[in-house]
């Protein structure tokens, strides 16, 4: 009788553990109920392929692939822009940055005019900063900016003026922190926290944020200017190539350094006890360069400054392990860097204030699983005169319009030349022209983009003279 009772004790909590615990699932539960903190983790001009989980094989990155094996990865993600400054203003307005005059990279006033932009993002644009700031989250941004200040352009707005209550930045900014910027430039090797060391001290940054906000969700732009050139991975590099490099040895290292922050930042929201109801998103702002014949941004033609798919397609990993699965790939989904806005006010439960126009659609269901197939075309412009935009050279340099609606890809400038169809179901690598076999849909298209691109604001005034 002994051992009977012995054997249903042992059989009782054998099929115990088979089962759930209901105390893990109103734990669960609880953690899915919480608005999550967001961090937006945008490297600079990261390739397609830069990554192991995207098909890199520079060197291994086991942090960010697994961030990928944690979540969903997805595979028809576009950038705003094949250029940081604009690709930034469509990240933090929801919007076309052309609605903003923003073109191109933000430099002197001179070459701001003479790529027929604005000098910075106007402090009342829609920003999704200020959107959750109003919902009742602590908002900080460390890393670069780009939207405004730098150079001769001593007038731009204040980070603090679009919704942040945080803020570390680089010389591109109304404000660079002085431990980044000893001198009147980028980086210099006079700087007190050193060029290699910059990703590492954001995620610092990062994690120091989080932990003075215990009881509070945070909205977090993590925006380190890695894998940008010049490359300078340890301090060794300096005594050989005093200005840095683009040689693929030191993009190596600053890849792997990338990675290791990565897993820095995944080990510190543990630690905190953050990690599941942390939503983590990993991108780039825009295409590669030096692209290392291609290999960076495979299997996509283009680069940096192309608007074909190597310019514009980005890697996009969704973690969240509250709520999303792991492990998935979307391959379905197509996102565009201005869904994140209203996605994002979705997530933090909702608008409390009233919720500015945008372009972007709200793709939540794709964030945490579900595909969504984009209502609305896409559109994207890149170069308005050929002198400030010459570049890419060769099979590279694209058309300065570009259109996606459904699987066709529309390309032309805006005088209506060039015009170029590809059908990325059967073509994603852009190889083939078929708008003379589908002459309506090229015809549709073209007129659609045309109209887009006439109701752009005009550019704020002509170029200086020399």
């Amino acid at each position: 009788m002994k051992q009977m009772n012995l054997l249903i004790l042992v059989v009782g909590l054998l099929l115990g553990s088979c089962t759930s615990n209901p105390r893990s699932e109103v734990k669960q539960k609880a953690i899915s109920a919480q608005r999550p903190n967001i961090i937006l983790l945008l490297v600079d001009d990261m390739g397609f392929a830069d990554v192991g989980c995207y098909g890199g094989t520079f060197v291994p990155t086991p942090n960010i692939d697994r961030l990928a094996a944690e979540g969903i990865k997805f595979t028809q993600y576009y950038s705003a822009a094949p250029i940081c400054s604009p690709s930034r203003v469509g990240l933090t307005t929801g919007s076309a940055p052309g609605k903003f005059n923003i073109t191109s990279f933000l430099d002197t006033r001179r070459h701001n005019r003479q790529c027929e932009q604005a000098d910075f993002l106007v402090a009342d644009a829609p920003s999704v900063a200020r959107q959750l700031q109003a919902a009742g989250y602590a908002t900080a941004h460390f890393g670069k900016w780009h939207m405004g200040g730098g150079r001769d352009v001593d007038n731009a707005p204040g980070i603090l003026r679009y919704g942040f209550d945080a803020y570390a930045s680089t010389y591109e900014s109304p404000d660079p922190d002085p431990l980044l910027t000893s001198t009147n430039w980028i980086w210099a090797r006079t700087d007190s926290i050193k060029r290699w060391r910059r990703t590492e001290y954001f995620v610092d940054k990062t994690l120091a944020f989080l932990k003075s906000h215990p009881n509070q969700p945070c909205y977090i732009n993590l925006w380190p200017d890695d894998v940008h050139t010049p490359w300078v991975p340890d301090e060794s590099t300096l005594d050989t190539h005093p200005n840095g490099t683009e040689k693929p040895r030191e993009f190596k290292g600053v890849l792997a350094e990338l990675d290791r922050q990565v897993g820095r930042l995944l080990a510190g929201l543990r630690e905190q006890g953050i990690d599941d109801n942390t939503l983590i998103i990993f991108t780039s702002d825009n295409g590669p360069l030096p692209n290392f014949d291609g290999s960076r941004a495979t299997p996509y033609r283009g680069s940096k400054l192309s608007l074909y798919e190597g310019g514009i397609r980005m890697p996009f990993i969704v973690r969240y392990p509250a709520r999303t699965p792991a492990g998935r790939v979307d391959q379905q989904s197509v996102l565009s860097a201005t869904d994140l806005f209203p996605s994002f006010v979705t997530l933090a439960g909702g608008a409390s204030s009233p919720q500015p126009r945008t372009d972007g659609e709200d793709v939540t269901p794709a964030l945490l699983g579900k595909p969504h197939s984009h209502t609305a075309p896409l559109f994207w412009e890149y170069g308005r005169n050929s002198k400030s935009f010459r570049y890419p050279l060769g099979r590279d340099r694209s058309p300065n319009l570009a259109m996606r609606q459904d699987n066709w890809k529309l390309l032309l400038n805006d005088d209506g030349s060039q015009l170029e169809l590809y059908d990325l179901a059967r073509d994603p690598k852009e190889v083939t022209n078929v708008a003379a076999q589908h002459p309506t849909v090229a015809a549709n298209m073209r007129q659609q983009i045309l109209a887009w691109r006439a109701a752009l604001p005009a550019p704020p005034e002509a170029p200086l003279a020399k």
